[in-house]
């Protein structure tokens, strides 16, 4: 059984050859400007773009929480904009953002796309920064819907964090 490797570096320069996608924890009001999507944004403008316009036209699409949306950055490299928060914590905010079922969803949905494009995944420890997610229950998730398929993931620890 394949395990998840764990890294110090930066998950927005994902190691390794082949196909590789770069997923993270999106909220479900359209905000995109804190946390792991400023180093996205920083490198490649699509996966910002296109969230934006996936979230501007949502009456007529899969928006929400649990879906998934894949943007290609270049030939062998894809973002997963994993819909996994409701909403964003303010400091009027009594609970956490993150929703674990909605990742949970996202995840298989990130699952059937790296199967289809025989891709790793790479990840920050998703729903565990500004979502406020715990990552010992995250972690079950990525098991069981990526790893236990065979699918390689590496989770990246910023270096000196």
């Amino acid at each position: 059984m394949t395990e998840i490797a764990y890294v110090r570096g930066d998950a927005t320069a994902p190691l390794g050859k082949g196909v590789r996608i770069i997923a993270h924890v999106c909220n479900d009001l359209g905000g995109w400007g804190k946390g792991f999507v400023v180093a996205v944004s920083r490198r490649w403008p699509e996966p910002e773009a296109a969230y934006r316009r996936w979230h501007r036209e949502r009456a007529s699409n899969d928006f929400g929480l649990g879906a998934a949306q894949f943007v290609q950055v270049s030939p062998y490299l894809w973002v997963a904009n994993l819909v996994g928060q409701r909403g964003i914590r303010t400091g009027r905010s009594a609970g956490v953002p993150v929703r674990y079922e909605a990742i949970d969803a996202a995840l298989g949905r990130l699952a059937d796309k790296a199967v289809e494009l025989g891709a790793s995944v790479h990840m920050p420890r998703i729903g565990c920064g500004l979502a406020g997610g715990r990552w010992e229950r995250v972690e079950p998730m990525v098991r069981e819907r990526l790893v236990a398929r065979g699918i390689p993931v590496t989770v990246y620890d910023v270096a000196g964090g």
